[in-house]
Parts: C-alpha cells; sequence; structure tokens
C-alpha cells in the first residue's frame, strides 16, 4: 500500500480527517490532522489529538516497514489550506485567500483574490471578494487553484469586554 494511502487509512479510522500530508527531505513524513466536518464543534485539535495520531502511525509505518525517519503530526492552523471540494462546502462563509494557476480574464487578469467563499454549487467554487468598482464574484474549479487557505480570525479582546 502506497504511504498515501497508508496514513489516510489510518487517521480516518481514528476519527480525523487528514488535511495534508507531505514527504521532506532526509525522510521526513508530516501529517496535518483535523476534526471531520460532523466533529467540527470539539473546536481544535490539541496536543493530544496529535499524540495520539502519532503513536497509530508509528506502529502502522512499523508494520507495514514504510520508509521514513522522523514523522510529525500536526493541527492544519488558522490558515488552514484548502484542497477537497469538502472543504469549500465545509468552509462556505469563511474568509479565504485563493491563487489561482492562471490568471482570471474576467477578473482584470488577477490571480490572487481574498474574499468570502460561497456554498459551491456543483463543481464551481465561489468567492465574492471587494473588487475596484465594488463588491464581485469569481467563480472557478478546483483544477484553476494553485493555493488556497483560510484567512486567520484572530480576537485579541478579552472575554469581558
Amino acid at each position: 500500500m502506497q504511504l498515501s494511502a497508508l496514513i489516510e487509512k489510518t487517521v480516518v479510522g481514528m476519527g480525523y480527517e487528514l488535511v495534508n500530508f507531505e514527504q521532506a527531505a532526509r525522510g521526513l513524513v508530516r501529517v496535518y490532522i483535523d476534526f471531520t466536518p460532523e466533529d467540527a464543534d470539539k473546536g481544535s485539535i490539541t496536543v493530544e489529538d496529535c499524540e495520539k495520531v502519532t503513536h497509530q502511525l508509528l506502529h502502522v509505518l512499523t508494520v507495514e516497514n514504510a520508509n521514513y525517519e522522523r514523522l510529525e503530526v500536526s493541527s492544519p492552523g488558522l490558515d488552514r489550506p484548502l484542497k477537497k471540494l469538502s472543504d469549500y462546502v465545509r468552509f462556505a462563509g469563511a474568509e479565504a485567500l485563493v491563487k489561482l494557476r492562471l490568471p482570471m480574464p474576467n477578473a482584470a487578469n488577477r490571480k490572487s483574490f481574498q474574499g468570502i467563499l460561497q456554498e459551491p454549487v456543483g463543481e464551481t467554487l465561489a468567492l465574492e471578494f471587494e473588487g475596484n468598482e465594488g463588491p464581485a464574484k469569481l467563480e472557478f474549479t478546483l483544477a484553476d487553484v494553485d493555493k488556497a487557505h483560510l484567512v486567520p480570525q484572530v480576537n485579541f479582546r478579552s472575554r469581558k469586554a
């Protein structure tokens, strides 16, 4: 079984979502996990969640004799990448930064857009953003996307305020 499939099967089997997987130089394997959309109300991934997945993956990778030197398991962070169609469904209404592979001719040949994700319609994704002449809507597909991630929303106000 391929390493990515092995990791995904293990992570999903533990009740988490595999957000991203990277193989870096010198045998480093990075795994980013999150709660499934059904369990999103649990909050953020904790160190204990990462520890639990790390222990399980270490056992699985050892049994499967996988070629790696080091394993890192982490949460995707506040600027969570958007990789799958299900990510765009889950985070509709959230602010995101989308970088396209090619400039969009109907959007002043821009490649980078920041705005509010809209609910996908079929395979068509949409982002509302502030254009030069007011609010605008960009429609694109997953194949058009080079990189996309959520824009971190951090509130530094105290709870009393």
